[in-house]
């Protein structure tokens, strides 16, 4: 297998990020213009309008599990460890940060934002269990 194809779930995990910064930016922009929040309130999110501060939040979800999935996809790689199994956790965990981010950014329901995070943390514990059985030879 083409061991570059573990780049295209990142890319897709990086764009994310930008999504999410652009909404960000946009409700930031739309609370100034509206008159809902000043400019000053951006300094610390606890004066942030709730219509920006949970794009705020999510851009902070963007680095936490997602660190985890770099680094694994990244040693897959410099190990020539990817592998369809690898390659189909690695989209699906993605997936999750996609619906994650989707119900965090519209109508922030805790009980499946909480859902999509689980799967996606199972899926990247399971990918992180293939990436240890293909250094031991396992797999």
């Amino acid at each position: 297998m083409n061991q570059s194809v573990i780049f295209w779930p990142m890319l897709a995990q990086v764009l994310l990020v930008y999504i999410v910064y652009a909404v960000l930016s946009a409700r930031r922009r739309h609370a100034v213009r509206s008159g809902e929040a000043r400019v000053n309130q951006f300094k610390t999110r606890a004066t942030e309008p709730e219509s920006s501060v949970t794009a705020a939040n999510n851009i902070i979800n963007q680095f936490e599990l997602p660190v985890l999935f770099y680094a694994v996809c990244l040693s897959l790689y410099v190990t020539s460890g990817v592998s369809y199994v690898a390659l189909v956790l690695a989209w699906l965990f993605v997936a999750t940060r996609y619906a994650h981010a989707w119900f965090h950014l519209t109508h922030n329901r805790v009980k499946y934002r909480s859902r999509a995070f689980i799967s996606g943390a199972l899926l990247l514990a399971l990918l992180w269990i293939w990436f240890a059985l293909h250094l031991a030879g396992a797999v």
